[in-house]
């Protein structure tokens, strides 16, 4: 015996993929995946290839994982794929020792953060407000 199947969360014209772990605070994974929301995948991808932030080219690695689920898995079109979630969460913060004056110490955090980044296939009525 197995375990019964697990349903489906998505839609059947989504796909996703999630990036665990990132370096960086989820305040500032947030403005890069706000870049990126409700645009076209083609769209997004050229304005995380030239973003001057460093998190970027991760976050298009994850796009990029999400475009290949969506063509691969779901046999989705990858010319009518929009963003539609960008969803950024805490992760696990590292607390480090730094040493200050007469003896005393103080403490750095550093951010990890989680993205989950969703792409769906819009339909074809929503091309023509797009245009």
């Amino acid at each position: 015996m197995s375990k019964p199947k697990h349903p489906r969360v998505l839609s059947e014209n989504e796909a996703q993929a999630v990036g665990r772990n990132i370096r960086t605070s989820p305040r500032k994974l947030n403005l890069v995946a706000g870049l990126i929301r409700n645009e076209p995948v083609s769209q997004a991808l050229a304005k995380l290839t030239f973003s001057k932030r460093r998190i970027a080219q991760q976050v298009k690695t994850i796009l990029e994982s999400a475009i290949a689920n969506a063509e691969n898995n779901h046999q989705l079109d990858v010319d009518r794929l929009v963003v539609s979630r960008a969803e950024v969460g805490k992760a696990m913060v590292m607390r480090r020792f730094h040493a200050r004056g007469r003896g005393r110490s103080a403490q750095i955090e550093k951010f990890f953060s989680h993205i989950k980044i969703v792409v769906a296939e819009r339909e074809d009525n929503d091309e023509g407000k797009a245009a």
